[in-house]
């Protein structure tokens, strides 16, 4: 049992590994940079969508042989079911922009919140280093 609690340990600071080096690789600088523009992209691509005109969605469309010549109701069944599509096909793509949106505005909350953090890991660096300075100063002398 206590083998496998040293196992599940060891496998717990193998995956802590990688997060650690990916979280030293990224380049903070670069992203904390882009995020505004990739939320002002985001946003242009949510305003560019046009508002969803009210309409009934088709009947599925029928196939029918490429020999036959289709009736005028055949044709106008599969002209409602293709405008139905493209009304769902509309609709998936506006809640993709807006997922997309929601995104970016979360990924520039993230960068804004990562910053902060390195602004105060130094902040503790500095004022740890500063207060063993402090404690080896005064042992030193007393």
């Amino acid at each position: 049992m206590a083998y496998r609690a040293g196992k599940a340990h060891s496998q717990d600071l193998t995956m802590a590994i990688p997060w650690l080096m990916a979280l030293k690789v990224i380049p903070w600088g670069d992203v904390i940079e882009h995020a505004p523009s990739v939320l002002k992209a985001a946003r242009k691509l949510m305003d560019r969508q046009p508002a969803q005109p009210p309409g009934e969605a088709g009947t599925p469309a029928t196939t029918t042989p490429v020999s036959a010549v289709p009736s005028l109701g055949e044709l106008k069944n599969a002209l409602i079911a293709a405008q139905g599509q493209i009304d769902r096909q509309a609709q998936t793509q506006r809640e993709l922009t807006e997922t997309l949106a929601e995104l970016a505005e979360q990924n520039a909350r993230l960068v804004s919140t990562v910053e902060v953090l390195r602004l105060c890991t130094r902040v503790l660096v500095w004022g740890g280093a500063a207060v063993l300075l402090w404690l080896t100063v005064l042992t030193w002398w007393a």
